[in-house]
């Protein structure tokens, strides 16, 4: 899928916002061209269970093309909630009402494709954001997504160090109506795989945690609590869950569980030492790339021109598809400050705020 790969290794520091140029600029060079500011950008983020949807992504993008075009530019936002349909009619609302352009993270990535190509017929670009949507889309947003499987897989292999091979692993998937979930699944198998024993393999619809939960305790039934010795989860939401049904079960010494997103819920974890790692991904590049990208559609610039789409990828329905991949980095206890703190999307306060983990905090280093 991927034809241009980013070159990041696991433990490379994070790129700090004032590092890469898609983060920076006021929006003179587009004032240059003459270009209207007067636009309005629609977005369709897909579920409130992932905590940075509502907390990080719609604020950053708003902001953004705020800067972007003088303050006139705005954003119409609305979230699917996880429904597909409800979606379907989001966008077929900001297609009617005419809006400039369109950045959508899609609950189902084929579901979406006819709504895609409404706005294709009535002249509005459309930016795959976060998930590759299929359909005519004229570029995406995202991260490196089979990297993410790697660091989390490779986390895993490292933690489990010797007896990794004999090691029996849970294998926690996100949804397969999810076309990132092919990708983490590709870059997780390819460290676990012939690295460890795979056990219990599992596909978690809509990424709920309390179908994580329900497999999670399969697993424990059929396995053992005592006998797994790891859980790949493909993200935050699932291991939370993951973790709280093996201290149901008893287990007070906690095996290595991966997660992605850096939640909030999930940074305290790896402070606490119940969840291994968590994969960051500058959410704030992706944002700010995002909006980059829509205003210089809108504005009819060329985002290739521009560097803001580097890779090209494709979909099932589309190919070459210009795309910013922004890259990621493994969260542990050992980097908290050098990530999530250094690029301001937690204070120390905020992580170390529950009184259980003032002993953890201060073992690693963090003070409020």
């Amino acid at each position: 899928m991927r034809r241009a790969a980013l070159l990041l290794a696991a433990g490379l520091p994070v790129l700090s916002l004032t590092a890469c140029g898609v983060a920076e600029g006021d929006g003179s060079e587009s004032a240059a061209l003459g270009k209207s500011y007067d636009i309005t950008v629609g977005l369709l983020l897909p579920d409130r269970d992932t905590a940075r949807f509502e907390k990080f992504d719609h604020p950053l993008i708003k902001e953004r093309i705020s800067s972007l075009t003088n303050k006139q530019g705005k954003v119409v936002y609305a979230n699917a909630e996880g429904s597909p349909k409800k979606q379907s009619e989001q966008f077929g609302k900001l297609v009617a009402d005419g809006v400039d352009a369109i950045l959508v993270n899609a609950v189902d990535s084929a579901a979406i494709a006819p709504d895609v190509e409404k706005a294709k017929e009535a002249g509005i670009p459309v930016i795959a954001y976060d998930r590759l949507a299929e359909g005519p889309i004229d570029a995406y947003v995202s991260h490196d997504n089979e990297l993410v499987g790697q660091v989390q897989g490779r986390a895993l292999v490292n933690a489990l160090g010797e007896d990794a091979e004999a090691s029996k692993v849970v294998v926690m998937h996100g949804p397969s109506s999810d076309p990132n979930t092919a990708l983490f699944r590709k870059g997780a198998l390819g460290e676990l795989d012939g690295h460890v024993d795979i056990v219990k393999s599992y596909d978690t619809r809509k990424w709920l945690p309390e179908v994580a939960a329900d497999n999670m305790r399969k697993a424990v039934k059929e396995v053992g609590a005592g006998d797994i010795a790891a859980v790949y989860s493909a993200n935050d939401g699932m291991a939370g869950a993951v973790i709280e049904v093996l201290e149901d079960a008893g287990v007070t010494d906690l095996p290595p569980v991966t997660g992605q997103d850096a939640d909030l819920a999930a940074v305290r974890r790896v402070v606490a030492g119940k969840q291994y790692m968590t994969v960051y991904k500058p959410f704030m590049l992706e944002a700010t790339g995002a909006a980059d990208m829509a205003v210089a559609k809108v504005q009819e610039r060329s985002i290739q021109f521009d560097a803001l789409a580097r890779d090209l990828v494709d979909s099932p329905t589309r190919k070459d598809i210009p795309a910013m991949l922004v890259p990621v980095v493994a969260l542990t206890r050992e980097n908290i400050e050098a990530t999530v703190i250094q690029d301001g999307v937690y204070t120390a306060e905020e992580i170390c705020a529950p009184a259980a983990l003032a002993a953890d905090c201060a073992e690693i280093g963090l003070k409020p």
